[in-house]
């Protein structure tokens, strides 16, 4: 260690260019290239202590570092933190948080001037330290422009031991937090501009419209200039949709508005703004519900099922509303929407909808006649800072005696004591922001509902049971209960996934199972709204052992790709949150999430079929695969896994008649199978070029390639993928058994079999389309490298990639030698019951070593040995969690430690003793945490 942390050094303050791990290289953290927060819960993660001096904290801060403080106690990893009441930045109720934390002593220094902020993390054989600008606040940690610097450091260092020693004096000679002192300083506590933003209201101004709302406005404008009759906006919860469709009215200036939604309380918040942007008397605006019927006014605000009555609807001539405008338009599919929408004949029909995306078939989209006048949906909305931010926490659901709640958990358990003042733990543990809590649980039955809430009134906390059995007076009275603070909390089930607009709340909980990712992000956006008494909003995720888990992460990413390891991705890797908003998982919790991604079959043709039938009624056609990719949909790498290519996809769906030739199919199917992914793009250029050009110059080819890989084996590799000689007998006969491409002498050019093929129009746009997909994906791919660190690979990608001249998979086992070039796949957690005569112990002893263990029956003599001990070939680590993933990730090159070579004893299926050799390689790469952590972990 005392080693690598001298060549950090070295490299940090002496010399950039000298070799260094990269794990212990100063790094400067200023939330641009490498932002804050997630440098900090890395630490935190794989750290035995830690110690934060930080002069401000803010509970949102806080809000980002629980659910791994959660895990750390319970792996008895305890910590640090002193604070100060310097400027009276840090609110009270912060000091409270902070108590909350079982593993976290807290002490407050008035040490004059006190405006440190650091971080320190003790390991078993070193420090590391953050130091610099950013205090324990969201911006700073994630948002704000910083500098902070990330040192590692030996223990007897004079730097560390400087900090240490400067740490502790302060710390021995700061107060205790307790209730009591928190009670004294809330007494003398005087808010400092600085630790909190109040929002003014608009009175009786002007308002105007915000930057997403004016882009929106222009384009609405333009559908009306170019004559269409219809404009469908599609915005998350709590952008301002309502302000929105009034500025577009203030705009248009009709002479009669109709707007219409479908629950009578929306109305007259609905009124509210429309009166507040659009100005004039109170008599111009009228409601038309079941208890106010109003025919005449210039704006009217109605309810469907009102309006849809005959004896209404006949009161209105066809076009009586010059503009009428529907809000949470995905419901206009049934018979009121449609008989209301097909009687009146207005100048312009405005839907809006945070969901089009339907599960009944019915076309929003075609219903607006395919019109998206715009599109926001929730990260562009928490980028563009028009949400409040959020921070989620999938935690793990209840256990009792091993077992979890999963979707067979009877009524008893789901309502237990036990679970109740679990969940009440976690509720007061994740806190929320403000002052009194705002809450909405959303619970799996209305019987699990009215329990709880009962249960929780016996623990003193007011909460009351909303279903669809109760009137819209009762449910307007409890939310204005809610509001005034006079409940905590609204238990419901789903009466409340939209139409509801409580900007108050400030904490959900969801006691459900996810089935659906539009009622997943529909129930989070409840809390959403902005509102001067909130800073953020918390949302408790309970994860019981549910085969919909999967459904979490895709939902948070807005991902519909079906795509596994982006799942993955997304659980493993949560900064992809835009703003300060955050996701957490506790490990337990995550690791379920895992299981669930790892069983479900994502590329059911159920969930593809859905998928492209959701993009085929936006676009009106059937889409490409391109368009897949544009439109954020299914990837179309996911369609292949059980087709051969798509036209095969479409007329497995009856969506297409066409009759392929056998070399039609071979050729659409290598392409959709070998070519499609991305992973090298010179195939992919190549073709491109010779379909527009036929013959093509080897000087034009590299000219193409510019900045990528172009040796001279990387071009044989090439060409003999594209004339099938790099693969097995088999698969060539599967891809056509024919040449795709010929060259001669400097010259490439089509085989006359391609072009045959490519006379068919059909198919040669289906060519172009895979080809476009391709050149796509390769973005996510280094260029001047054959493998990219952290991508997934098989075994024959592998093979190509390093320009083999054939698929050696067949016969590579878990390591094989070409070309100067050995990779090595080792599966982490192997499946004891296959068929191997060694199950070998190969393991990640941290981020950037490894344990590797040869076949058996090896010796330090074996041949096959020779170009690994003896340094003549380029190591490649490749990782799978376990045996049933197809592909491994790429984790670097890796350099034989001579001194680790040996040979051991080990015991065959038949208990005989056989020879093995061990050895260790260091990465030259560290292995990036979360994808370590979810390797090298396994919670059962």
């Amino acid at each position: 260690m005392e080693q690598q942390i001298n060549a950090a050094l070295q490299r940090g303050f002496i010399d950039q260019d000298y070799s260094a791990w990269q794990k212990h290289r100063p790094l400067v953290l200023n939330n641009k290239e490498h932002i804050m927060l997630p440098t900090l819960l890395e630490e935190l993660r794989t750290c035995r202590t830690f110690m934060f001096s930080v002069a401000f904290i803010t509970e949102s801060g806080l809000m980002m570092l629980k659910s791994v403080l959660y895990d750390l106690h319970h792996k008895g990893v305890k910590g640090k933190i002193l604070t100060s009441t310097y400027l009276q930045f840090n609110q009270p109720k912060v000091f409270s948080e902070l108590l909350k934390l079982p593993n976290v002593a807290v002490r407050v220094t008035d040490e004059e001037g006190f405006h440190a902020k650091g971080y320190i993390f003790q390991r078993a054989d070193y420090y590391s330290l953050i130091v610099g600008s950013s205090n324990l606040t969201a911006q700073a940690l994630k948002k704000n422009y910083e500098w902070n610097v990330r040192l590692s450091s030996m223990e007897n260092g004079e730097l560390i031991q400087s900090f240490l020693t400067q740490f502790n004096t302060i710390w021995q000679n700061a107060k205790h937090i307790t209730p009591e002192w928190i009670n004294q300083y809330k007494k003398a506590y005087q808010p400092n501009v600085l630790s909190k933003v109040v929002i003014e209201p608009h009175a009786h101004a002007y308002i105007m419209p915000n930057r997403m709302q004016q882009t929106a406005l222009r384009e609405i404008q333009q559908l009306r200039k170019n004559g269409e009759k219809r404009g469908l906006v599609i915005s998350a919860t709590g952008t301002g949709k309502t302000y929105l469709s009034a500025f577009a009215v203030r705009e248009a200036n009709p002479k009669r508005l109709l707007f219409v939604v479908h629950r009578e309380q929306i109305l007259q918040k609905a009124i509210a703004d429309y009166r507040a942007i659009i100005g004039g008397y109170e008599g111009d605006f009228a409601l038309l519900t079941g208890h106010d019927k109003n025919y005449d006014a210039t704006y009217t605000f109605a309810t469907i099922q009102t309006l849809a009555q005959d004896t209404v609807l006949q009161r209105f001539a066809q076009d009586h509303f010059d503009y009428i405008i529907i809000d949470e338009v995905h419901r206009a599919g049934a018979t009121t929407y449609h008989k209301v929408l097909d009687y009146f004949k207005p100048d312009f029909l405005l839907g809006m909808t945070a969901t089009p995306e339907r599960t009944d078939q019915f076309n929003v989209f075609a219903l607006f006649d395919y019109n998206v006048a715009y599109e926001i949906r929730l990260q562009e909305a928490l980028q563009e800072d028009l949400l409040c931010p959020f921070h989620y926490f999938g935690v793990t659901d209840y256990e009792k005696n091993g077992e979890t709640i999963c979707e067979q958990t009877p009524i008893q358990q789901l309502t237990a004591d036990e679970r109740v003042h679990y969940m009440l733990e976690k509720a007061s543990y994740y806190g929320f922001s403000g002052e009194f809590i705002k809450g909405l649980i959303f619970c799996s039955s209305k019987q699990e509902a009215y329990i709880l809430a009962e249960k929780m009134r016996k623990c003193n906390i007011e909460a009351y049971a909303l279903t669809g059995e109760d009137s819209q007076e009762q449910r307007q009275e409890v939310i204005q209960q809610l509001v005034a603070g006079k409940i905590a909390y609204i238990l419901t089930v789903d009466i409340f996934n939209e139409g509801i607009d409580i900007p108050e709340i400030n904490q959900i909980i969801m006691l459900r199972q996810t089935t659906s990712s539009i009622v997943f992000i529909q129930q989070l956006g409840r809390g959403l709204r902005k509102h001067p008494q909130k800073d953020f909003v918390t949302i408790i995720d309970f994860i019981g052992n549910y085969k919909n888990n999967y459904l979490i992460p895709t939902a948070l990413a807005g991902d519909q790709s079906l795509n596994k390891d982006n799942a993955l991705r997304h659980t493993m890797e949560t900064q992809y949150i835009e703003g300060v908003s955050t996701i957490n998982f506790e490990e337990i919790a995550q690791q379920r999430i895992f299981d669930a991604i790892h069983t479900t079959n994502l590329h059911a043709l159920k969930n593809i079929k859905e998928a492209y039938l959701q993009l085929k009624q936006r676009l009106n056609h059937i889409p490409s695969l391109t368009e897949f990719m544009q439109y954020h949909s299914i990837d179309p790498e996911t369609i292949m896994i059980d087709h051969l290519h798509y036209v095969a996809f479409l007329q497995r769906i009856n969506e297409i008649e066409v009759s392929l030739t056998k070399q039609e199919e071979a050729m659409l199917t290598f392409m959709s199978q070998e070519l499609l992914n991305g992973k090298r793009i010179h195939e992919v250029q190549l073709l491109s070029l010779l379909i527009e050009n036929k013959q093509v110059s080897k000087e034009t080819l590299l000219a193409k390639l510019e900045g990528y890989d172009c040796s001279l084996a990387t071009l044989q590799s090439v060409e003999r993928v594209l004339m099938l000689l790099f693969y097995t007998k088999a698969e060539r006969k599967k891809y056509g058994n024919q040449p795709y491409i010929e060259k001669q002498k400097e010259q490439y050019q089509l085989s006359d079999h391609t072009e045959k093929i490519l006379e068919n129009k059909q198919v040669l746009d289906a060519v172009k389309d895979i080809l476009q997909v391709a050149i796509l994906k390769n973005k996510q791919y280094e260029h001047d490298k054959p493998l990219t660190i952290g991508k997934k690979y098989t075994r024959k990608d592998v093979c190509r990639l390093l320009n083999w001249e054939q698929d050696e998979t067949s016969t590579m086992y878990g390591y094989k030698t070409k070309a100067n070039t050995t990779p090595l796949f080792i599966t982490y957690n192997k499946d004891e019951s296959l068929e191997s005569s060694v199950l070998y112990g190969d393991q990640l002893i941290n981020d950037h070593r490894l344990l590797w263990y040869s076949r058996a029956n090896r010796k330090r003599t074996s041949k096959e040995l020779a170009p690994i001990l003896h340094h003549t070939s380029t190591i490649h680590i490749f990782i799978k969690k376990q045996d049933k993933d197809k592909d491994y990730y790429y984790l670097g090159q890796g350099k034989l430690e001579d001194q680790s070579v040996c040979e051991e004893e080990a015991v065959d299926k038949q208990n005989k003793s056989v020879p093995i050799v061990k050895m260790e390689f260091n990465l030259t790469t560290v292995i990036k945490e979360s994808v370590y952590h979810y390797l090298t972990h396994s919670i059962k």
